[in-house]
């Protein structure tokens, strides 16, 4: 377990990890509906919707892993990929944007997402600098709030939400299909990383999931960032769950109690052994929203 905890957290910061190690990924495409389908491989979860009017991708995992998830794609369709949207900026999502660039896909993004990636960010849960990314990995169609699709017989709605994963999170809809895919702003199942030195915040975490589930209904398929296809009704858990944790950090800040007597309390642990699987573990959770509550805003 602490092996494959080890992994994942590398993949999520973005090491450069050599190409042997992804030797043994395996890319897999799950079929959401006739013409959507979730792709799986290392990091963040991957959907392509499939049509006359060529693909239209969201997300791309790493750059080591891109001949496989086009090899995954092409035993779908034959049609080339369109657009490829990136959810937030991290590197397990955004990847492999200058290999799809360069066979002619249009990168899409958040405005925050080209900043971002643009210069050198420091991730400060885990100590660790991101470069740059190359020019032609940079998103070249940027929106700031909401922006409309319209491919392969769907009307695809892709919003914003503010302070959430990170400050350029995007949401994308597929109202016809009854699907949509949350990025980093869900991990099905278990607990989230949240990107404070990104902007991301577990009240917008919270209110993002609020947002999600005034949308959809009990049938609609939640592809998550991480983790296996959800619904409205695991969504909810996990936005109560978030909600209480982050009520009782409220709590013991407004007490004034220190890090230290706030960790002794054990916040998480009636919910460390359901949600605590990922790699981001309940003592884990509690340091990344003290150092969100207790910041000066």
């Amino acid at each position: 377990m602490r092996r494959l905890s080890l992994f994942f957290f590398c993949l999520l910061i973005g090491f450069s990890l050599s190409a042997q190690r992804f030797d043994d990924v395996e890319v897999k495409a799950e079929k959401i509906t006739e013409s959507l389908f979730m792709l799986t491989g290392a990091g963040g979860n991957i959907a392509v919707l499939v049509g006359d009017d060529g693909v239209f991708m969201i997300d791309d995992q790493f750059a080591e892993l891109s001949e496989k998830i086009k090899k995954a794609i092409s035993e779908l369709t034959d049609q080339p990929i369109s657009y490829l949207i990136n959810t937030h900026w991290h590197g397990d999502h955004s990847g492999g944007n200058e290999n799809f660039a360069k066979d002619g896909a249009i990168i899409v993004a958040h405005e925050n997402v080209r900043k971002r990636m643009s210069t050198e960010q420091l991730m400060k849960a885990f100590s660790r600098t991101v470069p740059p990314s190359p020019k032609a990995a940079l998103p070249v169609i940027t929106f700031s709030e909401n922006v409309n699709f319209y491919a392969n017989d769907e009307d695809i709605l892709i919003f914003h939400v503010h302070d959430a994963h990170t400050d350029g999170d995007a949401i994308v809809y597929f109202p016809k299909s009854n699907v949509i895919h949350l990025g980093d702003t869900y991990f099905a199942g278990r607990y989230p990383f949240i990107d404070v030195s990104s902007g991301g915040s577990i009240k917008g975490i919270i209110e993002s999931a609020n947002e999600v589930l005034s949308l959809i209904d009990e049938n609609t398929k939640i592809i998550p960032g991480h983790g296996k296809v959800s619904n409205k009704k695991e969504l909810r858990a996990y936005r109560d769950m978030l909600e209480v944790i982050n009520e009782r950090m409220v709590k013991a800040i407004e007490e004034e109690k220190t890090f230290e007597e706030i960790k002794a309390l054990n916040i998480t642990e009636d919910y460390d052994k359901e949600w605590g699987t990922g790699f981001i573990s309940g003592e884990k959770l509690v340091d990344i929203v003290y150092s969100d509550l207790s910041r000066k805003k």
